[in-house]
């Protein structure tokens, strides 16, 4: 009898000593499949956590530069006030805007300057302009810019700063509504004598179509983005302290 339990007593505790190498192989086998599914569901988690963030960033970025065209595009105006002597004309106002792809151009004076400096000798008179530059760092990439010159000269469309307003923009596009007319048009320009002389139009249609990122970085968001709105500009008439408008109509 002691025999056989001894007998026995061998048998389970070899058993219960350790795992085969198929059981081995096995349990490393649903531990791998495992941790697959988590590294996948958390990697998943991950690029949409970033993909929300990168497409609050950009309507974040798109509404800011609308708000700010559209403020300063409200502040537009145009000037009489000239000297006599044509000879002697340092500066000239205007409002000019052109069709262009991807984006649209328009160069205007506005009340939109902001001192930085308490004592700089400037007032809130600027030229703006508005246009689409090739991003130097990549290529087939078009960002918005803006440009602003505190000094308004005969040089509209030159000087000043340019800053970034909007990157991997798809369409900026611009169209303006003739209060004479009661029609919407795709140029203005109130430097030529017929047309839109020494005029500015009632509203500017903004549209704004930024990419997703997806030409910046891989993986980003795929769909675009746009933005629209319409803008009244209020001062109509040009400016006029000394008449000589007038004398010059």
């Amino acid at each position: 009898m002691s025999v056989e339990f001894t007998r026995l007593g061998r048998r389970l505790r070899g058993r219960l000593s350790g795992f085969t190498l198929l059981e081995l192989i096995v349990a490393i086998t649903i531990l791998a499949l495992i941790s697959m599914l988590l590294y996948g569901a958390f990697s998943g988690l991950r690029t949409t956590r970033d993909g929300v963030g990168e497409v609050s960033g950009r309507y974040h970025e798109g509404r800011s530069a609308m708000q700010r065209i559209a403020r300063e595009l409200q502040g537009a105006f145009l000037s009489f006030n000239r000297p006599i002597d044509q000879s002697l004309i340092t500066r000239e106002t205007l409002f000019k805007a052109s069709r262009g792809s991807p984006a649209d151009r328009v160069d205007f004076t506005a009340f939109a300057h902001r001192r930085l400096d308490r004592n700089a000798h400037e007032s809130d008179q600027c030229e703006l302009s508005y246009f689409g530059s090739q991003d130097p760092k990549q290529r087939g990439v078009t960002d918005l810019v803006r440009r602003e010159s505190a000094v308004i000269d005969l040089e509209p469309d030159r000087g000043g700063r340019v800053q970034v307003l909007a990157t991997d923009i798809d369409l900026f596009q611009l169209e303006y509504l003739d209060p004479f007319t009661g029609r919407w048009t795709e140029q203005w320009d109130s430097s030529q004598a017929i047309g839109q002389s020494n005029r500015l139009p009632y509203m500017v249609h903004i549209t704004l179509v930024l990419n997703g990122g997806q030409r910046a970085a891989k993986g980003r968001a795929k769909r675009t983005i746009k933005f629209d709105t319409k803008v009244m500009i209020p001062i109509q008439a040009p400016l006029d302290f000394a008449g000589l408008g007038a004398l010059q109509r």
